[in-house]
């Protein structure tokens, strides 16, 4: 079988590339501590089942890791090969085994029996599927509550089609429901019901993954005219066209449209390549700083360049203008000094807050300076609030997908504590 990274015969000879180090360097590279070694000899011996049943102790989103995680600075930067030739491609190799599996429906994991608790998950994006994947292998019984009209997060409307498709995501959302999970979309916390709600629906435990979706404003003037936006929101717009929920007029940037992006993050490069595609023709990132201090992957970067994406280099807004309430020029402040260049649109993409919905509408749950929760170190991941937990970007841990699931395994142990001391308690109240 292929995909359209390898064929089989292909990724089994790469895979036996590796040479199974004694102390894999690669798993000490990788965020969830993925298991590298052994699944990869797995599949070197085309035992494709075991890869996948190994990949499945660490990672409840291969498929989506294969595709979006930062591998030039985790797994494949620690590769012992990659010191004096060419890294094992650990990426590809997932993809490939997580696109086999599902493909071919080749491995299904027991459900167990759900008598360790209830648990409610706010939110589907990699930390809540994370946590749902975690606890339901654990015993616990999980009902997601989504506010989109499909799961999935930011991984469905944050991330453009052409790096992660959302077929993709959706049967990595099959794997997590078929672990006994429920999921309820279209419902929002702090409006359709609150966190006392849930409780008084029976749930023991509750935990916020509603990551940082609020962004953060540039503060130059000019920044309300009509043509700035928000990076999230843009690509958000753009996933929502590409599914037939709005139409095209409803998408910010035209054909022909001369279009500048202000930072210089992976979201950033998202929003100037899909730009790109919908016709733009010019696209520009616009950052503060030189090359080497970006925090997109240098790949993302040569991607964009290859694809007619400019840089600018040093270069920040100083001033928006506009006439009749709509921008037309930017005013930029450079290592040359001011210049001024004509444009149609400003995508926003330096940053991003936590919402407040759920915080304003529940008692007890306390934020720090800059708006995160504040959770505690023991049980990991607690709020303020007993029963409330909270991970990813909510609680301020913004970095990438696999970082999020880092948390939120992490979190997910804390919550099992939690529930097995409540089931303690219970048992001592009835003696």
């Amino acid at each position: 079988m292929e995909n359209k990274d390898y064929t089989m015969a292909e990724a089994i000879r790469e895979a036996k590339r590796c040479l199974n180090c004694k102390v894999p360097q690669c798993r000490k590279g990788c965020p969830v501590e993925n298991d590298i070694p052994s699944w990869i000899h797995e599949l070197s011996m085309g035992n494709m089942g075991n890869a996948m049943a190994i990949i499945n102790m660490r990672s409840n989103l291969p498929a989506v890791c294969g595709r979006v995680c930062a591998h030039e600075r985790q797994c494949e930067g620690h590769c012992v090969l990659g010191k004096k030739g060419e890294h094992i491609n650990i990426g590809k190799l997932e993809r490939f085994v997580s696109d086999f599996d599902s493909d071919m429906a080749l491995t299904r994991e027991n459900i167990v029996q759900k008598d360790r608790g209830r648990v409610a998950v706010i939110g589907s994006g990699p930390a809540g599927l994370t946590i749902a994947g975690e606890l339901a292998r654990k015993g616990v019984a999980v009902e997601i509550i989504e506010m989109e009209r499909e799961a999935g997060g930011v991984l469905m409307f944050g991330i453009p089609e052409y790096r992660l498709p959302k077929e993709v995501v959706r049967k990595e959302i099959k794997k997590i429901e078929q672990l006994g999970v429920a999921i309820h979309c279209n419902l929002t916390v702090g409006r359709d019901l609150t966190v006392d709600d849930l409780f008084a629906r029976g749930f023991d435990a509750i935990f916020m993954g509603t990551g940082a979706g609020k962004p953060k404003r540039l503060e130059v003037p000019g920044a309300d005219l009509n043509g700035v936006r928000y990076a999230l929101w843009f690509l958000r717009r753009v996933s929502l066209w590409r599914e037939g929920f709005i139409a095209r007029n409803e998408v910010p940037v035209g054909e022909g449209d001369r279009v500048f992006v202000v930072g210089c993050g992976n979201t950033a490069i998202d929003a100037a390549r899909t730009s790109v595609r919908l016709g733009a023709a010019e696209v520009t990132i616009l950052y503060h700083r030189g090359i080497d201090r970006m925090a997109a992957l240098r790949s993302e970067y040569d991607d964009a360049v290859s694809e007619g994406v400019k840089f600018r280099w040093n270069t920040s807004i100083k001033s928006i203008h506009g006439t009749d309430g709509k921008l037309d020029a930017l005013v930029l402040d450079t290592p040359e000094g001011d210049v001024e260049v004509g444009a149609d649109k400003v995508i926003m993409a330096v940053g991003s807050a936590p919402a407040s919905r759920i915080v304003s509408t529940t008692e007890g749950i306390e934020v720090d300076e800059r708006g995160y929760v504040i959770t505690r170190e023991t049980p990991y991941g607690m709020t303020t609030r007993r029963g409330v937990f909270a991970g990813g970007d909510v609680g301020g841990s913004q970095a990438t997908v696999v970082h999020a699931m880092q948390d939120a395994r992490r979190v997910a142990e804390g919550m099992l504590r939690y529930l097995d001391a409540i089931k303690l308690f219970e048992a001592i109240d009835k003696e």
